[in-house]
């Protein structure tokens, strides 16, 4: 217990410490659903829908669309993926109410593994992305860890409490290296074998900016046969 209470408040530190240094910030909310339905044993297929928001809801940023097809190198686990995205944002023009429109699409490769001590669930993500923007392409390159630890139930198990954290840096292949890098924070619940949700807060830190995001997450892994 010690040592899940340690995990915790290193990753609030991490949270507060990231909005207290940026140099701009702004706090919008993401609603996020995330499936991966698997096919048999070795293969999975990954469905994904993000709506972010400027405000809580209604004031869109972002509408992403993420899919791909998956296949574990072992038992239910080092999972390599291919897929295709596409993001539809609405960015603000400065100093104005008005905003401009785009669209990305984006084709990417990663690979997943997972660990586990004692209660601590934790996955490592790798993920290569090749960007087809309006005028322009590019490649980026993503490292996501995160955390699960089950609170009030030995596992995550159904009606179990959770906390979740993650870590995200992204890098790209041209310049500037350094794109942003993501911090989050979350308590969920276990609905059922194959259902979970959780509410969190995000810190994203760029260059100049600090963009804060509460987040609303629903998980669903129902397989489509046992």
């Amino acid at each position: 217990m010690k040592n899940i209470k340690t995990v915790i408040i290193f990753v609030i530190a991490l949270n507060l410490h990231a909005i207290s240094s940026a140099q701009e910030s702004s706090t919008g909310n993401w609603f996020i659903y995330f499936g991966n339905q698997k096919i048999n044993s070795k293969w999975n297929w990954h469905n994904e829908m993000q709506y972010r928001n400027y405000n809580f809801a209604g004031d869109l940023q972002q509408l992403l669309l993420r899919t791909g097809i998956g296949y574990n190198l072992t038992e239910n686990n080092n999972n390599l993926l291919a897929g295709y995205a596409f993001i539809h944002s609405q960015n603000y023009v400065s100093n104005s109410d008005e905003k401009t429109n785009f669209d990305e699409h984006r084709i990417f490769q990663q690979f997943i593994t997972r660990q586990r001590f004692g209660r601590v669930n934790i996955m490592h993500r790798y993920r290569l992305e090749q960007r087809f923007l309006p005028d322009n392409f590019r490649i980026r390159m993503r490292y996501f860890a995160s955390v699960n630890i089950p609170l009030t139930l030995p596992e995550m198990s159904p009606r179990a409490l959770y906390f979740s954290g993650y870590g995200e840096v992204f890098i790209n292949g041209g310049s500037p290296t350094f794109d942003r890098g993501r911090i989050y924070g979350a308590l969920g619940y276990v609905m059922s074998r194959h259902l979970r949700a959780e509410a969190g807060f995000m810190s994203q830190i760029q260059e100049k900016t600090n963009r804060n995001q509460f987040q609303i997450v629903l998980f669903n892994n129902i397989p489509f046969r046992e």
